[in-house]
């Protein structure tokens, strides 16, 4: 490690620190920081953070893992505040039990329902009472891969902060917006825009290649347990059936959140020539 780097990193030996007690906070709580910063725990986390462009905030290091800042720190501007700390305070403020001795607190991509609701031929997803951290993040990277312009986090939805679902989205969640609301409060907003609402089932619908998805559409997806709440399937102007073994009772949220995207997108491209001519 060169000398310049090691000067960079300031050594913080109390968990009483006020950065320390916010990256803890922030994992604890799932939550961002007063001032509206995100906590992230990982190499490859960090890295994707970096690459997608977000204002970084404090780097952590432990000491354990100090050997990492060779090849993270010149990526970091220098307004980008480095601390580095005893393994036992870092371990005490991250999420993991066996931290790979790098964290962060970033500042994700703000932006608003009415935001997103300007975007072209709208797709939307809805995370509909999803408690799975890992389906989540499945969700909101299928999302980014297929096109999709937001994910809409209903009531009963686990935190888009928590860790693991930032861990399982990939990155994704560092360049897709996630809007936290109520199904109340967006619906109005959805036909206020032209957006179909669509819902899956399990039991009944309409199967999944016959639905058109090429105009501005919400899906909203449940949780393998509940399934969409009845609010949703009650105003949604149609719904998906995705054709399976009836061996299988229930697929899996992320996976069925997935496939609906990769038809949505295959549609979409489809359609592109035709709207061309």
């Amino acid at each position: 490690m060169t000398e310049e780097i090691q000067e960079r990193l300031r050594l913080v030996t109390s968990r009483q620190n006020s950065l320390v007690k916010d990256l803890r906070r922030a994992f604890t709580q799932a939550e961002l920081t007063d001032d509206g910063y995100c906590a992230i725990e990982g190499l490859r986390t960090l890295e994707e953070a970096i690459r997608s462009g977000l204002r970084i905030k404090t780097v952590f290091f432990s000491q354990s893992g100090q050997q990492r800042a060779a090849g993270l720190l010149p990526q970091i501007g220098s307004h980008t505040e480095t601390l580095l700390l005893p393994d036992e305070v870092f371990q005490s403020a991250v999420s993991t039990e066996t931290p790979q001795g790098v964290a962060a607190l970033v500042k994700l991509k703000d932006l608003s329902l009415q935001d997103i609701l300007r975007t072209p031929n709208l797709l939307l997803l809805g995370a509909a009472g999803i408690q799975d951290p890992g389906n989540l993040g499945t969700m909101i990277r299928s999302a980014e891969a297929f096109g999709a312009s937001g994910v809409l986090a209903l009531e009963k939805t686990v935190a888009a902060m928590n860790p693991k679902v930032i861990r399982a989205s990939a990155g994704s969640i560092f360049r897709l917006p996630v809007v936290k609301t109520s199904f109340e409060d967006v619906s109005s907003s959805l036909r206020s825009a032209g957006v179909r609402i669509a819902a899956t089932s399990s039991h009944k619908g309409t199967p999944l290649d016959e639905v058109d998805l090429t105009g501005p559409v919400a899906v909203f997806v449940g949780s393998e347990g509940a399934g969409v709440p009845k609010n949703v399937l009650a105003d949604a102007d149609e719904m998906i059936a995705i054709p399976h073994s009836p061996r299988v009772e229930s697929l899996n949220a992320g996976i069925a959140a997935s496939i609906i995207l990769y038809e949505a997108a295959r549609q979409r491209r489809k359609a592109q020539p035709e709207a061309a001519e």
